[in-house]
């Protein structure tokens, strides 16, 4: 990918919300379309709406198929019907219908690689919390990375998932995500306590995946109590932080990230990244939303894009062994030098 413009698919969230507008806000910037080739999943008649309401004058190039999208221009695929009714602030069936047509559409190119990073669009979260999970959701800002064990449930619900093979699980997730995608050489977390006192839980629970993760090269710390670690700046001696329950994690990254903030789904295969913010009914329409997290999602996907590429093509291409181990040959071990031909094989 070296002087390939990376192909970023976005999806454009509920069309009732503020989806189209900080999408396209984002691509005023002509800078935006040197750096990549969007690819809007969505409908072109509800973009001229939105783009009438908000008097945004981009303009884009209307195509049938995700493989015919032009670099220096913005993108646009027709996924959904073209009778979808745009009601500004309504959460609406048929917007949210919109919205699920287009990550379907988005999934299936991915599959076939039309495009190399995908931004998810402002949505209603529907996720079921009782369904196991294995990503991990990570809220990216520009003081602090802060990954949830687990989402949408309170403390109270959160205690009764939480494990110690889950911490385990999702620390290594992290710990990986901090190496390959933000090229950090040697990640240092904190495991934030469940409780603002040592419980059951700490002792029980995290205390024994702390150990494990550091047994499995994982630099782990904890476990520390939220509000302390917090309000005492510790968190800018470590590369991520995991909570353990949503509240836990969004309060102070909400208080950090001022400015913007960023999502990204780790633990899977492809670059997927999304806004902090939902739909903000609210304001949809009315011409003032900020597009300074949908911009830095799509520079967050980009980034790691790339990060990726860089960490995995000296491990597709690994030199020789000079030497056996002790592991492989027992008492006989000994240095060996390889032959000529494997080495410029």
């Amino acid at each position: 990918m070296d002087n390939k413009k990376i192909r970023v698919a976005i999806t454009h969230g509920d069309t009732n919300g503020i989806g189209y507008e900080v999408i396209l806000r984002a691509f005023e910037d002509p800078m935006m379309l040197d750096m990549c080739t969007p690819i809007i999943y969505g409908s072109s008649k509800v973009a001229a709406v939105h783009r009438k309401a908000m008097e945004i004058e981009i303009q884009y190039n209307i195509i049938n198929d995700a493989a015919e999208a032009r670099d220096g221009r913005v993108n646009l695929l027709a996924v959904t019907d073209d009778d979808v009714k745009v009601e500004f602030g309504q959460s609406t069936d048929e917007s949210a219908n919109a919205a699920r047509a287009a990550m379907q559409r988005a999934k299936e190119d991915m599959q076939k690689h039309l495009y190399d990073v995908l931004v998810l669009g402002p949505v209603v979260s529907n996720a079921n919390p009782n369904r196991e999970d294995k990503s991990l959701t990570i809220m990216l800002g520009d003081r602090v990375r802060i990954a949830l064990l687990t989402t949408h449930l309170p403390a109270s619900e959160a205690a009764k998932t939480i494990t110690t093979e889950k911490i385990v699980e999702k620390g290594v997730i992290f710990f990986k995500s901090l190496k390959r995608d933000f090229r950090v050489n040697n990640p240092r977390i904190a495991v934030l306590a469940l409780n603002a006192q040592a419980g059951a839980e700490e002792e029980q629970v995290i205390v024994p995946a702390i150990e494990e993760l550091e047994k499995q090269n994982v630099q782990a710390f904890g476990p520390y109590a939220a509000e302390e670690f917090f309000a005492n700046n510790q968190y800018e001696q470590f590369d991520g932080v995991l909570a353990m329950y949503d509240e836990q994690g969004t309060k102070p990254f909400n208080a950090l990230s001022a400015d913007y903030g960023v999502r990204l789904k780790a633990g899977i295969s492809a670059v997927c990244t999304t806004t902090v913010h939902g739909p903000e009914f609210e304001i949809a329409g009315k011409g003032v939303a900020d597009a300074a997290s949908l911009r830095h999602a799509i520079y967050t996907a980009v980034d790691m894009c790339r990060h990726r590429q860089e960490y995995d093509e000296p491990l597709a291409n690994p030199l020789p062994k000079l030497y056996h181990e002790k592991r492989e040959d027992g008492d006989k071990a000994r240095f060996q030098m390889p032959r000529a031909k494997d080495i410029f094989k």
